[in-house]
């Protein structure tokens, strides 16, 4: 579904509450069904992926260039901010990036584990 039909099917949505033929629980439920039909079916230069494992970054999708990119990105919405380095304890930020960038460590608590899959 590209933008124009998913931005279409809102809006009929949204015109069948106004006129009283939905209510507000069959609107949204409408309106998340377009959402997501329109992010599974993405049709961008980026790929959608879901991050895979503790909360909060768990079931959250997000558009990104690649996969170290839909990372960085779950971090930030999750309200994580990837390039702190402050988030490693005891002050040690030598060994908190692998050598895929990802931060890591069993003391860093504040950094959720998951993994990133291509939806």
């Amino acid at each position: 579904m590209d933008r124009i039909s998913a931005i279409r099917n809102v809006e009929d949505a949204l015109r069948a509450f106004e006129n009283g033929d939905a209510d507000l629980v069959n609107t949204e439920r409408r309106v998340a069904a377009v959402l997501r039909t329109y992010a599974t079916e993405f049709e961008g230069e980026d790929d959608v992926f879901r991050a895979v494992g503790e909360e909060p970054a768990d079931g959250r999708i997000v558009v990104a260039s690649s996969k170290p990119a839909a990372r960085e990105r779950v971090l930030r919405l999750s309200g994580i901010d990837p390039d702190d380095r402050s988030l490693q304890t005891g002050g040690n930020t030598e060994n908190n990036r692998d050598n895929t960038g990802n931060l890591t460590g069993s003391k860093n608590d504040a950094v959720p584990d998951f993994d990133i899959e291509r939806v």
